[in-house]
Order: structure tokens, then C-alpha cells, then sequence
């Protein structure tokens, strides 16, 4: 059997998480070890905090359209069952959106919501 040499690969290997590292202090960017290590948890936080962020917006989105409603005496759960008994389908991005800059259209979308409770 033929003997493998493994100096290109881990080479590349090396100069690939050096690469990821690049702007870290100190040993950080220039150990590999270290490098590796810190080029892990960086990715792993990469990742957690892509998930986090789509509940971040959520709970924002939900505040600011609870803070519209308050105005016109109306709780957020009631709000969206008065939404869902109407068929009205709007994600609550848009819905924040039209609380925040439509006042008009989102009073007249509070209303539907309102009839659609009794």
C-alpha cells in the first residue's frame, strides 16, 4: 500500500481557517490552533444568531402592533382573532409597518377586527 502524504491538505487546510480568522487579535489570527478554534465558535455564533434574529423582529413586530391597538382599546390576541374570523391573512411584519405609518388603513383593519368579535 502506498504511503499518504497529508502536508497539501492540511496546508490548505490551515491557510483556509487563517483566511476565516483574518482581523481576530493577536494569536487568534495567526495560531492555527487557536485560529480554529475561534473560526468554530464564530460560525456556530453565526448561526445561532440568524435563528435569533427572526424572533427579535418578531417580538418587535408584535410590540409595535400591540402599541397601535392599545390606542383603540383593543388587546393584541383579540386583534389578530378578530384578523383570522375575517379571512384576512397579513404577517405581522406589514401589519407593524401599516401600525407605524398607515394609521388610516390599520384603524379601518382594527374595526374589521372588532366586528368580527361579537
Amino acid at each position: 500500500m502506498a504511503r499518504v502524504k497529508r502536508a497539501i491538505n492540511s496546508r490548505k487546510n490551515h491557510k483556509k481557517v487563517l483566511k476565516l480568522a483574518k482581523g481576530y487579535y493577536g494569536g487568534k489570527s495567526k495560531l492555527f490552533k487557536t485560529a480554529n478554534e475561534t473560526v468554530i465558535r464564530a460560525l456556530w455564533n453565526s448561526y445561532v444568531g440568524r435563528r435569533l434574529k427572526k424572533r427579535d423582529f418578531r417580538k418587535l413586530w408584535i410590540t409595535r402592533i400591540n402599541a397601535g391597538i392599545r390606542e383603540h382599546g383593543l388587546s393584541y390576541s383579540r386583534f389578530i382573532y378578530g384578523l383570522k374570523g375575517a379571512n384576512i391573512n397579513i404577517n405581522r411584519k406589514m401589519l407593524s409597518e401599516m401600525a407605524i405609518n398607515d394609521k388610516a388603513a390599520f384603524a379601518e383593519l382594527v374595526n374589521i377586527a372588532k366586528s368580527n368579535l361579537k
